[in-house]
């Protein structure tokens, strides 16, 4: 079984926490190449430099994550690298989108919180 203490693999959970970071960025790059889009087509999507820039994002990303899982149990690092992701993608797609986020939102987004921090530990 695996050593999960936070000490012990304090740079596995800062590859995971840069993971979540990237993957928002990722996240926010593939939006942008659609709200700039002239149109819907594939060709358009995939030579837009905000479309590919993306992609170069979510390949960091996997390797970022590939590395902290040399040393965390995949079951713990995926629900707390997805966790992460969702709170800091709700905030950025709110800052850079304007996208509204409800009461429901932030209800669930404390429940995924809160069950990470159970998973963490």
């Amino acid at each position: 079984m695996m050593n999960l203490n936070m000490g012990v693999n304090t740079g596995a959970w800062g590859l995971i926490a840069i993971a979540a970071i990237n993957n928002c960025i990722g996240s926010l790059l593939v939006k942008q190449s659609r709200v700039v889009a002239t149109d819907s087509s594939l060709v358009n999507l995939l030579s837009s430099p905000w479309f590919i820039a993306g992609l170069c994002t979510y390949g960091v990303n996997v390797v970022l994550y590939a590395k902290a899982l040399e040393k965390l149990p995949v079951s713990v690092a995926y629900p707390v690298f997805a966790g992460m992701g969702f709170g800091i993608l709700a905030l950025a797609g709110g800052y850079f989108f304007g996208e509204k986020l409800g009461f429901n939102y932030w209800v669930g987004l404390g429940m995924i919180m809160t069950g990470i921090v159970v998973i963490a530990r």
